[in-house]
């Protein structure tokens, strides 16, 4: 019997019970493609095989196919790639050439991202299930984050200090910090690579990439795209493997001088702490338990909306998930009617179909996990007012969930569940509803909705969050800064903060004229 089976089998009682989904299927928009992608190394700027042989493969969480082949790289590939990287890094090929020189690459990037917009897309739906729709609006977010930093390539700069007297001259400059080690996840592929990768590139470093091995195709088309437009060799080197295994070289290697990481949290705090050894940089882009307070003066449609899409975008499968909301006592009862309503109306199903805005959870191991916390919460006293999982054709999904009766001490209110699976939670006045979402270990985002700018701007100053929404919700721009409080992580990417954590500081003091001798008196 296969984990899907098995897990089926065990959920039929519940699922008898639970509300039917609005499924969706049929009229894809392309069709699953017969082969499946194959993937090499690229260390060095030349694609290979691993040194071993190792291979891994993907099969679609969606289509249960295999739909893509990998060589897999071992701690050997993972130490070659490093050393090209720092090569190349030493060398200057591309650490000392100008900002308006990379800027030109990083552009051409972002165009020919776009110009395979729709092959980038299929393979992001064929590895982690999300919707074509999303998939083709998340390659045109990436291509603006290159081109963002191409802008950013030509506008970092240091500083410069004249009051210091007649006779002393000093300049801070911002260099780049060296090699970089960018560890993504599997969520977000091409989105969150393009996160760091071309912010690494504006300031002058060289990196080397490890995708989730579930979700390699798009980063490595990315790297077919970067040797098209002329990237020097050794650059950029990318490396598909599974992270306990050459995690800890890419992550403690002493030619290695950042770490950037997204990821869970515990993951996060393992590779803080291997790195500490050498004392390299890292950034960390981690969990989330992100609240939407809801006022009675709320806009009622654009909260309800904002609620929905929130917790289902991306199946759940997202660090700024809206996964709990803090509705006012008063209206609790409409205002999670109203959630449940047009949760019900959202489309599950074939992630091919235009129509379709949830698609196939990433694995089985992952379903089993959200469905655990959905039980667990049963158990301590929470309602499921609707939800579950649907049968798809071979694949892995689950439907909309809205758990009410939820009180703060519950691990639904306070874990990340990384699924479709919505807490509400209620408050009575505006010092609870902080109370409440302060009460938490993340600190990635929050949101509020209110009519009165007192609420508002409360929520907005004394939550502990990276990104505080005020009447919206996961509005993003290249310009802002995005990262989070507590054991969301520490650093920031995006904006000039983005570049700026790629860099190094360093002061130049030059003095002019007779210098007094230290041995004779003034």
């Amino acid at each position: 019997m296969t984990d899907q089976q098995s897990f089926n089998q065990s959920s039929n009682e519940r699922l008898s019970q639970l509300s039917a989904v609005n499924w969706v299927e049929g009229n894809r928009v392309v069709d699953i493609p017969t082969e499946p992608f194959k993937g090499q190394l690229l260390i060095n700027g030349k694609w290979q095989a691993s040194s071993d042989g190792s291979q891994l493969s993907r099969v679609s969480p969606a289509y249960d196919l295999v739909v893509a082949e990998y060589a897999k790289a071992s701690v050997v590939d993972a130490e070659a790639a490093i050393q090209a990287a720092r090569h190349a890094f030493d060398q200057g090929s591309w650490s000392t050439i100008s900002g308006a020189e990379r800027a030109k690459l990083l552009n051409q990037v972002a165009d020919q991202m776009m110009a395979r917009q729709q092959e980038l897309a299929v393979l992001e739906v064929l590895e982690s299930g999300k919707p074509i729709r999303q998939a083709r609006d998340e390659v045109a977010w990436a291509a603006e984050l290159w081109r963002y930093a191409a802008v950013s390539a030509r506008s970092l700069h240091g500083d410069s200090h004249n009051q210091l007297g007649q006779d002393m001259l000093a300049m801070v400059l911002r260099e780049p910090i060296g090699v970089v080690s960018i560890i993504t996840p599997w969520n977000f592929p091409l989105l969150i690579v393009s996160q760091k990768l071309p912010f690494a590139l504006a300031a002058g470093c060289t990196c080397v990439v490890k995708p989730s091995e579930l979700t390699s195709a798009t980063t490595l088309v990315l790297g077919e795209i970067l040797q098209a437009v002329g990237l020097p060799a050794g650059v950029v080197n990318m490396v598909v493997g599974e992270g306990p295994e050459i995690g800890p070289t890419l992550t403690t290697h002493p030619m290695v001088d950042m770490v950037s990481f997204t990821g869970s949290t515990g993951v996060g705090k393992a590779i803080s702490a291997a790195a500490a050894g050498t004392l390299k940089k890292v950034s960390l882009e981690l969990g989330g338990k992100n609240p939407q307070i809801i006022f009675p003066d709320c806009d009622w449609e654009a909260a309800v909306d904002a609620v929905v899409f929130g917790i289902y975008f991306n199946a759940g499968e997202c660090c700024n998930s809206g996964s709990r909301i803090l509705v006012h006592e008063s209206i609790a009862d409409a205002f999670t009617k109203a959630v449940i309503a047009k949760s019900r109306q959202v489309p599950v199903g074939d992630p091919l179909c235009e129509a379709t805005k949830v698609g196939a959870i990433i694995s089985a191991d992952h379903l089993q996990k959200v469905t655990d916390y959905v039980q667990g919460a049963e158990q301590a006293g929470a309602t499921v007012s609707l939800g579950g999982q649907t049968q798809g054709t071979g694949g892995f999904y689950m439907a909309p969930t809205v758990l009410t009766d939820v009180t703060p001490e519950m691990a639904v209110a306070n874990e990340e569940i990384f699924g479709p699976v919505l807490s509400v939670l209620t408050f009575s006045d505006l010092e609870e509803a902080i109370e409440t979402a302060n009460n938490c270990l993340f600190g990635l985002s929050a949101g509020v909705w209110s009519a009165n700018i007192d609420n508002c701007l409360a929520i907005g100053r004394r939550v502990k969050a990276g990104t505080v929404w005020l009447n919206t919700w996961m509005s993003g721009y290249p310009e802002l800064p995005f990262g989070g409080y507590k054991e969301s992580g520490q650093g920031r990417e995006l904006g000039k903060y983005g570049i700026e954590e790629f860099t190094e500081l360093k002061t130049i003091q030059m003095h002019m004229g007779p210098r007094t001798s230290w041995w004779l008196p003034r």
